[in-house]
């Protein structure tokens, strides 16, 4: 993608003074109410008004989306209110229908960027096409997927590129739906640094709670926008209930979120220092969750050590760890001393642990 920059001019020709912000109802429901929704979303900051139309579930049986009905619902939206429309493609006949209904903004779900295939069949469904394409991130954290998905559609001439970042599945239990991994967002807006952002904190977090928390971790990362799901009536969406947030409460997300601009050199220097300090803020978290999940593990063999009426310390084991980690910290460029210090303090905290467990 040597001509990633041509990517960011729709982008631009927006003319935005705010980043850009798609909004609507996870699912159409009815014309009522995806009506109802836009109505209440016309002269905001919403740019895009967004709605699922075939709603890709993990089982059968549960509400798969209204179908291409929804697109006409679609169309009454752009004609009453002016909003430009947005919808989740799967397949050809997905693309050709949006298309044909003259849907704005068009964008690839996690599902679908997981297989090469559909990929490929979208992509060259969407042909030359002036509308523009976002591409999620595939459900699974692998950065090479979601480029490969994204050079398929730079591939097929599709001249308005962007991604959204929607987070990760993962077994492990975790205040988030979706894990952010925010470390492939960044590496990825690194390597093309002209390619559009888009942060979904609706999937994210699963949560309307924490909505505005992850939008702000994402603008404080210079993603270029957000597409949060919206709902009139949340807790009776027929998907995706406890993510939603009502049109009130957007517009007020939309009011408390710190927008960074680079005006001036000092304006510059700021925004540069917070984008590090935000990507600072997000490796402390993970070396936390690391720590705690090392000492689950240390639990463990408390808890065996116990069974068998073994001594906590063992000094031979403990010699060799800290030998290898001091190797390990050089190439990473730390210190004998930083290391020794960090890795002392982790193992009596790991001691701490299994004396509780040995005297329980």
């Amino acid at each position: 993608m040597e001509n990633s920059k041509q990517m960011r001019t729709w982008l631009d020709d927006l003319g935005l003074d705010h980043p850009l912000v798609i909004a609507g109802p996870c699912s159409a429901e009815t014309e009522e109410q995806v009506l109802k929704i836009a109505h209440e979303l016309k002269d905001t900051d919403v740019n895009y008004y967004r709605a699922g139309i075939w709603k890709p579930r993990t089982r059968p049986g549960n509400f798969e989306g209204v179908g291409a009905l929804g697109l006409k619902w679609l169309q009454k939206v752009k004609e009453e209110t002016g909003l430009k429309t947005a919808t989740e493609v799967a397949n050809r006949a997905h693309v050709e229908l949006a298309l044909e209904h003259d849907i704005d903004l068009l964008w690839v779900g996690a599902r679908s960027t997981v297989s090469p295939f559909i990929v490929q069949e979208i992509a060259e469904a969407l042909k030359g096409t002036d509308k523009i394409v976002l591409v999620k991130n595939p459900v699974n954290p692998d950065l090479s997927l979601w480029l490969g998905a994204v050079e398929r559609m730079y591939s097929s001439d599709v001249k308005k590129l962007g991604v959204i970042h929607r987070g990760f599945s993962t077994y492990e239990k975790s205040k988030y739906r979706n894990i952010p991994e925010w470390q492939l967002a960044i590496e990825l807006q690194t390597k093309f640094p002209d390619l559009p952002l888009i942060n979904d904190p609706s999937h994210i977090t699963g949560n309307r709670n924490m909505i505005f928390d992850v939008s702000q971790t994402a603008l404080d990362l210079n993603y270029d926008g957000l597409i949060i799901e919206t709902h009139h009536d949340p807790e009776n969406a027929w998907s995706d209930a406890a993510q939603q947030v009502t049109p009130k409460t957007l517009v007020q997300i939309m009011k408390d979120l710190r927008i960074r601009k680079e005006t001036d050199e000092e304006a510059e220097y700021n925004n540069k220092l917070s984008n590090l300090r935000a990507q600072i803020d997000i490796i402390d978290n993970q070396l936390i969750d690391t720590l705690g999940k090392r000492m689950k593990v240390s639990d463990g063999i408390g808890e065996l050590k116990k069974q068998r009426n073994v001594a906590v310390l063992q000094s031979n084991r403990w010699n060799q760890i800290l030998g290898a980690m001091i190797l390990e910290g050089e190439s990473k460029g730390l210190s004998e001393e930083f290391v020794l210090k960090m890795f002392k303090a982790i193992h009596q905290e790991s001691i701490n642990h299994q004396e509780k467990i040995m005297q329980s």
